[in-house]
């Protein structure tokens, strides 16, 4: 039987920081991403979560411009991400011929409404700005903004994925052999009700989903890929070294909330701790290197 494997997948993986928000762009990307994946899905039962950040930013924006009919709010738009993306990604997927049946799952996730993270937003969405127009940012569209490297962008509310709400037909799908794409954007963000479920505005962090959904499928292996190629000690000096092999305890430093590699760090280690399994992090284009340790970071 084959070992299950959850890949996360970074929406700025798909659309390059700084580059034009395109379907031709994605589409780009996304075919660098099957060509890598089509190989491990012959070893292993894949389970691809894929991020939203520059999308659902991008829908939103485009959802603004209209001004005959409200804005719709941030869970639909993380429902509309999870099909054009994760659409795109199954088109990708299909066209290598010994590729398994791939289907992609609208799933909601459960957050709780007094998250901290509701008076605190946090999670970048959308493209970056220049950082001289933060203010005229702020004032044009009343956004929150945060400086996200050498520029600025929007940030919303990114609560604590709690529950992954639709795990059965996951697991259903991965029973009858489909490749699944799910959990997209980290999932639609629901909070209970007295009876059912109800959207919230927010955006929920992949990574920390893909952890909380690598547990509850019982995967043996969780894959975060990224822009960067490995987490580095001293990044951005001329020390710089990439760190192939780390346990939970080394990595811990690199879990801060920065909205860049602490999530996938904090991810990793709550996958590790909680199954002592393993779980990598690597580019998209090592993808099928790191998981033997050629590339990437390994966290035992």
């Amino acid at each position: 039987m084959k070992k299950k494997l959850v890949i996360a997948l970074g929406g700025n993986a798909l659309l390059q920081r700084g580059e034009t928000l395109s379907a031709e762009n994605q589409q780009r990307s996304i075919q660098l991403f099957a060509s890598m994946i089509s190989g491990l899905a012959r070893d292993y039962q894949l389970v691809i979560v894929h991020g939203n950040g520059p999308q659902v930013g991008l829908l939103a924006l485009q959802n603004a411009v209209y001004k005959d009919s409200p804005a719709w709010p941030l869970d639909v738009l993380v429902a509309e991400s999870q099909g054009m993306i994760g659409f795109a990604i199954a088109e990708g997927l299909s066209q290598y011929a010994d590729a398994p049946p791939v289907t992609t799952l609208l799933t909601r996730v459960e957050v709780d409404p007094q998250d901290a993270a509701f008076s605190a937003p946090g999670k970048y969405i959308g493209p970056v700005y220049p950082a001289d127009q933060k203010t005229a940012l702020e004032q044009q569209h009343g956004w929150q903004v945060k400086a996200d490297g050498e520029y600025v962008r929007r940030v919303v509310p990114s609560p604590t994925p709690l529950k992954i709400l639709d795990s059965d037909a996951i697991k259903t799908l991965i029973e009858a052999g489909h490749l699944v794409i799910c959990c997209g954007g980290g999932g639609i963000p629901v909070v209970a009700q007295q009876s059912g479920f109800k959207g919230i505005e927010a955006v929920i962090d992949k990574d920390l989903t893909a952890a909380v959904l690598a547990q509850s499928i019982d995967a043996d292996y969780l894959l975060i890929l990224t822009d960067a190629d490995a987490v580095y000690q001293d990044w951005g000096t001329p020390q710089a070294r990439a760190i192939r092999h780390a346990t939970v305890e080394e990595l811990a430093p690199f879990a801060a909330p920065d909205g860049a590699m602490g999530p996938k760090a904090a991810a990793v280690i709550q996958f590790v701790k909680q199954t002592g399994k393993p779980a990598f992090i690597g580019a998209l284009k090592d993808a099928p290197y790191v998981l033997t340790g050629e590339k990437g970071t390994c966290i035992r």
